[in-house]
């Protein structure tokens, strides 16, 4: 080999090495966007995650931009370098409900995200107060269509607001059963939840986090969950799905990177979270929040994403429901 053409190879090989997309995952840190406060459910598992990856992608640094029902985090990501370097949680609201639901959003949803790997999904759970429920016999999803139909107008339901999760599925589950039922939206789910204890409404879809203690405890009974098939976490309860075919509205959070971002650094920070998902450790804790890991690839990500887009389109047009 000549000595010109091995200066060439080595050349050639350092450029490689030094390329933007590879040099971003070795040697400077990764900044993960997470649009919600500190302590959630959400950040708590981007910091689990980022510890998980440390060994493979390096230091990950976690960066709440909450505000704007997560528009404002969304839009960090989306308007970042596309070198791997920035990434960001998306989520039911980000993107799924909020494109519908405010007048005008930063970003779009459908083109300025390069899907990495959904991550998680938490059932919600449609449950009524043990003793309501026992007073108006209601012990299944059909037991409570039947009573709203045969009792028009007389059942109420709770929610953390309009435009919120359980006020979409309240819609979604009227629509479908062929039912009326008034809604009474409150300030946060935790005050909906109170009203529902306090029997000032009569059901509500609550995430199944929040609930379950009151479900173990007896104080709420769960008619079913919202997830197509029975979810570990509550394996007894069946789904919606078994009554109304094909309901489904779960919370749901993924990563995703600004669209442009090159295909082999997705491919890298695919690789990595989809491992950490996997190990086992990460599954036990993330089932202590009542979360089911859902490790996917790029495309099957982004082919969920554009389901859920179509889907919440439809329900929140239907509520009539907006934001600003």
């Amino acid at each position: 080999m000549t000595y010109s053409r091995l200066l060439t190879l080595l050349a050639a090989s350092l450029a490689a090495f030094c390329s933007p997309s590879l040099q971003a995952q070795t040697s400077k840190p990764i900044r993960l966007v997470v649009p919600y406060s500190a302590g959630g459910p959400i950040d708590v598992t981007a910091r689990i995650l980022a510890e998980r990856v440390k060994d493979s992608l390096g230091t990950v640094i976690i960066d709440n931009k909450p505000g704007a029902g997560g528009n404002i985090g969304a839009d960090i990501v989306a308007k970042a370098p596309a070198d791997g370097l920035t990434i960001g949680i998306a989520a039911t609201a980000t993107h799924a409900v909020n494109p519908w639901l405010y007048s005008r959003i930063p970003y779009n949803a459908a083109t300025d995200f390069a899907p990495i790997t959904q991550i998680l999904r938490v059932p919600n759970v449609l449950v009524m107060n043990a003793d309501t429920a026992q007073r108006l016999r209601i012990n299944s999803v059909q037991d409570l269509i039947a009573y709203a139909k045969a009792n028009p107008a007389k059942l109420n339901y709770g929610s953390g607001g309009n435009g919120s999760a359980g006020h979409l599925a309240g819609e979604m589950f009227k629509s479908q059963a062929g039912i009326f039922a008034v809604h009474i939206p409150y300030n946060g789910g935790n005050p909906a939840q109170l009203a529902l204890l306090g029997g000032q409404v009569d059901f509500n879809f609550d995430n199944l986090a929040t609930a379950a203690p009151n479900i173990r405890s007896g104080k709420l009974k769960a008619l079913a969950v919202t997830t197509l098939k029975r979810t570990p976490a509550l394996p007894e309860v069946p789904p919606v799905a078994d009554t109304l075919k094909g309901f489904a509205i779960d919370t749901w959070w993924g990563l995703v990177a600004p669209a442009g971002t090159p295909a082999e650094v997705l491919g890298k920070l695919n690789q990595a979270f989809v491992a950490a998902l996997n190990a086992p450790e990460t599954k036990t804790r993330f089932a202590g929040l009542m979360a089911e890991p859902v490790p996917t690839t790029p495309q099957e990500f982004a082919a969920f994403m554009k389901g859920e887009l179509a889907k919440y389109e439809k329900v929140v047009k239907a509520t009539g429901a907006q934001v600003d």
